[in-house]
Order: C-alpha cells, then structure tokens, then sequence
C-alpha cells in the first residue's frame, strides 16, 4: 500500500446547521447522495451527520487535488458505512477518473465530532 495524497477538512457543526435549516432539501439534494440521504429521516439531529460527510467531501477533493472543478461535483464523493459502521468512500463520475488518473484506487477516510465540529482525513492509496 502506497499513501499517493492525504487530506483533512475541519467544520464548525453550526455551519451546516444553518445550511440545512435555511435551505433543507435543496441543501441535501444538491450536496448529498440519494444513499447518504436515506439516513436523515432517522436522525433527531443531523447536522452532526451532514457535517462529518461534509468534511469527507471536502477532505476527498484535497486528496484529489482539484477542489469542486474540473466538472467534479459534491454527488461524485459517496460516503457510506460498511457493515460494521466505518466510513467507506466511493467516487463516481469526475472524481473516479481524477483518482484513477493520479493513481489512487482507493480513499480510507476518517471521521470524528465534537459537540461543535466535525473533522475528517482522507488518504489517497494505490495498493501495490
């Protein structure tokens, strides 16, 4: 395993809250995947989740080293959970073939809350 680029993203929760509140399903359906909106409606508060899938977003575009362009939009970084609940990345459109052009076949991610932030690290990897 070789580490091809890391990043990390630190977000004040409050932040997303006011995102969501103000603009909700626009928010969500502009920012979020179908699958890492399935989990909203079970959440009593889920500015905590949306901001720790925030900061993988953010933290996943540093490892690409692109930022939001070059036609790579916030749906192309999925954040899901394994079975045992970890963060997963998947990338689609843009963001795969940005990957795959600098020879990352595969992101670990991070992620962690505090009352008031959330923070995550992403690693770029090739696995030979």
């Amino acid at each position: 395993m070789r580490i091809i680029s890391s990043g990390i993203d630190l977000i004040e929760i409050s932040r997303i809250r006011s995102l969501y509140e103000r603009y909700r399903e626009r928010f969500v359906e502009r920012v979020y995947t179908p699958e890492e909106r399935r989990r909203l409606a079970a959440l009593r508060d889920p500015a905590p989740y949306l901001a720790g899938r925030w900061a993988v977003k953010e933290a996943v575009l540093k490892v690409l080293g692109t930022g939001l362009s070059g036609g790579i939009g916030w749906q192309d970084i999925n954040v899901l959970r394994d079975p045992a609940g970890a963060p997963i990345v998947q990338l689609q459109g843009k963001a795969g073939e940005r990957a795959r052009a600098i020879g990352i076949e595969r992101i670990l991610v991070s992620i962690s809350h505090s009352r008031d932030l959330a923070i995550a690290q992403a690693l770029g990897i090739a696995e030979a």
